[in-house]
């Protein structure tokens, strides 16, 4: 059984058929909120991303830009690699899928299938979104096309591939989430994957002519076929633990959890689960599925012209208020929406406003009166214990917005705390020392537990109110 002393997570790959943008930005800060939680509780943490750059998409992209395959996947994959700094992600490991280690993985995870008896070539004849890289049933259109891409034509493919046995495994699926009713986060989402399982599953296809969509990897023993970008992109969640070999990291770390937004529901909580039992691996420990982000009330798209670059607004705002914004004003779970108004509103009000002057104002007044503190971070201190109880339970549940909520309580208590006592219009410097140093002290153990979430201003705050003697330093955001 793995250690309780290790913890995995990992995002899905975002596909390189464009640039960075928003939505995945909010799913990557996610991941990394909890990444980081996990990690100052004391757990050795694995955090994977990465860039998923097979499929017919990808081949027709870098056809239509004139570019050889590769040199497009060299050139797209390299776009997100900037977001490490950009959004401040602690991750571990960027995979790509074209790295030759993870196409040998996905190699024997097909042989691993195939020694099962769970692999079977057909004729056949299907509809196909290239925009989700799935193909679909008549049930899944609507208007006779994908609601998710209804702009796209929809491919009619007719060809010689593989299929897994995926029919085979409805009834282990159905027994698998009976007894792990958490393993999809909200609920509501369990119960749409049981139902979608329990109407009956179609074998799937794995795998395209090399012909006609050269891009991918080859499959085992058939140098005609390579693989469905699905079936071999999955299996990033190991190969990037350095699967197949059991021992080191995937002893350590595998299973894991695993964030997604709604549209990978299927893939990820159906398909993977029933591949990894074919071949006879642990299933995912749980998998958290996000809501999608609109722009001003509208889903994001080129020709609209809202495609909400994460580059440019942390360029303009800063990345702690980026990460602050996705996170308290975006229920995680449902569908949200960025507006440049709303950012405004909440930077002002919550971080200019709030934490900012908060911090300014004690620390102002500490250094004016020359007041020591020498303090360190205690959890145990009877001003922080309720909000650190609060906040823990949040944070079980994922519910970033929730857990600073209950952060953002505590700030606003402090600030009546110190509007009320007016330690500017006291003489007596031990007074003011008695009403200081307890708000000091409530402010460094908020910047301990804010650290998942505002990484770099809770280092600079800790930093700051650690200190023999503290000064008030630089605004730490500014008034927009």
């Amino acid at each position: 059984m793995k250690s309780d002393k290790y913890f995995y997570i990992t995002t899905t790959l975002p596909y390189i058929n464009s640039e960075p943008h928003i939505g995945f930005a909010a799913e990557i800060i996610k991941a990394d909120v909890i990444a980081r939680y996990v990690q100052q509780a004391g757990k050795e943490v694995f955090f994977n991303t990465g860039t998923d750059e097979h499929g017919l998409k990808i081949y027709l992209r870098a056809k239509e830009l004139g570019l050889g395959v590769q040199e497009y996947c060299d050139s797209y994959s390299a776009k997100f690699l900037p977001l490490k700094e950009k959004l401040n992600l602690s991750y571990t490991k960027f995979i790509r899928t074209s790295d030759p280690t993870h196409k040998a993985a996905a190699q024997e995870f097909w042989r691993r299938v195939d020694a099962k008896g769970d692999i079977y070539k057909k004729n056949y004849e299907i509809k196909y979104c290239v925009g989700c890289e799935m193909e679909k049933t008549d049930s899944d259109l609507v208007n006779g096309r994908c609601p998710l891409h209804p702009n796209a034509e929809l491919e009619i493919i007719k060809e010689e591939n593989y299929f897994f046995r995926f029919s085979k495994y409805q009834d282990q699926l159905l027994a698998f989430y009976d007894a792990h009713p958490d393993f999809v986060v909200p609920a509501s989402r369990i119960k749409e994957i049981r139902s979608f399982v329990a109407s009956g599953l179609q074998d799937f296809s794995i795998s395209r002519l090399k012909s006609k969509m050269p891009h991918g990897v080859d499959v085992p023993g058939d140098p005609e076929q390579v693989m469905y970008v699905w079936f071999d992109a999955l299996v990033n969640y190991i190969s990037t633990l350095g699967w197949p070999d059991e021992t080191g990291d995937f002893k350590n770390y595998w299973p894991g959890i695993q964030v997604c937004g709604k549209d990978n529901l299927r893939p990820q909580t159906a398909m993977w689960q029933a591949m990894l039992m074919s071949a006879g691996l642990p299933n995912s420990r749980q998998v958290l599925v996000f809501g999608f982000l609109t722009a001003n009330g509208q889903k994001m798209s080129k020709s609209l012209g809202n495609v909400v670059n994460p580059y440019e607004i942390v360029d303009k705002y800063g990345t702690d208020a980026v990460r602050y914004y996705l996170l308290s004003e975006i229920a995680p779970f449902e569908d949200g929406d960025y507006s440049e108004e709303k950012f405004f509103n909440r930077y002002n009000a919550d971080l200019a406003n709030g934490l900012g002057n908060l911090v300014a104002r004690v620390s102002n007044l500490l250094e004016k009166n020359a007041i020591s503190t020498a303090l360190q971070v205690n959890l145990s201190d009877p001003g922080i214990v309720a909000t650190a109880g609060e906040l823990k339970i949040k944070m079980s549940e994922y519910r970033f917005n929730e857990a600073l909520q209950v952060i953002w309580e505590k700030i606003r208590a402090c600030d009546e705390n110190l509007s009320q006592t007016a330690p500017w219009k006291i003489k007596n410097t031990e007074e003011v020392a008695l009403i200081l140093k307890p708000l000091a002290q409530d402010i460094l153990n908020l910047a301990y537990l804010l650290e998942p979430f505002l990484p770099f201003s809770a280092q600079k705050i800790q930093a700051q109110f650690s200190a023999s003697q503290i000064k008030k330093g630089e605004s730490l955001f500014p008034r927009l």
